[in-house]
């Protein structure tokens, strides 16, 4: 079994936005980092924080024990490093840490494309933006073989706060989909609240106000959660009602309103209310998402 990575190379494919604070940090854990982006100029702003520059892929790999891709998406860290040599010629007990957001299908084509040159393959995708990758505080959502893990913590404590190690390869890269849905849901639906607010003429400011800056969302993500993941509906706001109260904020915003996320609510709760859900609690609308049920099924008791 290969030794736990101290002082073997790092290699980086992958300098922006993400991948250029994750690089810094690597070098302030003392770890030695050769990097390539293909817009060189990024990657060679780095050789003042004392990165070694590759000019290509094969030479970033070439006695490297650990690669990290962070590149934009699936299709480029397939074409980086299916269409060349550089896994070919890398090192035979080259560990690859892919934290790229590239989707479950595509952390299943990089595990396969792994599997074809024999390279140990951890899917690693991370939570958190710009801000968070600079300061070393991104939670990394490993999964992969368990013999890896050892070789992959000196990576992961330099760039992240924190590693939950998942199973098998592609899990994180599942967890990852499930948790950017969530996120960019939040996001639209934020936007759309606030539109809400200009057209009836609410200062935004009492609006965070009386949401705790927003604290309010988790406590609801705690509650209705468990319900939705349990099946099971203890009224505690009747579906019917949250009906009622979608409805009226869209008669509010008026025709033309744009509110998309907030139609497509709506026609949930609706939906869920012809599965019989109305008397339920509003988290029962899990049922309409999950498409639980039809229309004929038996109402459910509240």
């Amino acid at each position: 079994m290969p030794e736990p990575m101290s002082r073997g190379t790092v290699a980086v494919l992958g300098t922006g936005m993400m991948g250029a604070p994750m690089v810094r940090n690597l070098v302030r854990a003392e770890l030695p980092v050769v990097a390539w982006n293909r817009t060189p100029e990024k990657a060679e702003a780095l050789a003042a924080d004392g990165v070694r520059v590759a000019s290509e892929p094969e030479e970033a790999l070439a006695e490297a024990a650990v690669l990290i891709t962070m590149l934009a998406d699936g299709p480029t860290v397939e074409s980086v490093l299916g269409a060349g040599d550089a896994l070919t010629a890398a090192p035979a007990d080259l560990v690859w840490i892919q934290t790229s957001t590239v989707g479950a299908a595509g952390a299943d084509r990089l595990a396969d494309l792994a599997a074809d040159h024999g390279v140990e393959y951890v899917d690693a995708p991370v939570l958190g933006s710009a801000g968070p990758a600079a300061r070393g505080e991104l939670v990394i959502l490993a999964s992969g073989p368990d013999d890896a893990r050892d070789r992959c913590a000196p990576a992961f404590d330099a760039v992240g706060k924190r590693t939950v190690w998942l199973g098998p390869a592609g899990a994180g890269s599942r967890l990852k989909v499930m948790v950017n849905a969530w996120l960019m849901a939040m996001t639209t639906t934020l936007a759309e609240t606030l539109a809400l607010g200009e057209k009836l003429g609410v200062d935004p400011e009492w609006f965070f106000d009386v949401t705790d800056r927003g604290a309010i969302a988790g406590l609801y993500t705690e509650l209705n959660g468990a319900a939705m993941v349990a099946r099971e509906f203890p009224v505690n706001f009747p579906l019917e009602l949250a009906t009622k109260d979608t409805a009226l904020a869209l008669e509010a915003a008026g025709d033309g309103a744009g509110l998309r996320v907030l139609e497509a609510t709506l026609e949930q709760f609706e939906r869920a209310e012809r599965l019989g859900l109305g008397k339920s609690d509003w988290a029962a609308v899990i049922r309409a998402a999950a498409g639980d049920g039809s229309p004929d099924s038996p109402s459910p008791s509240a």
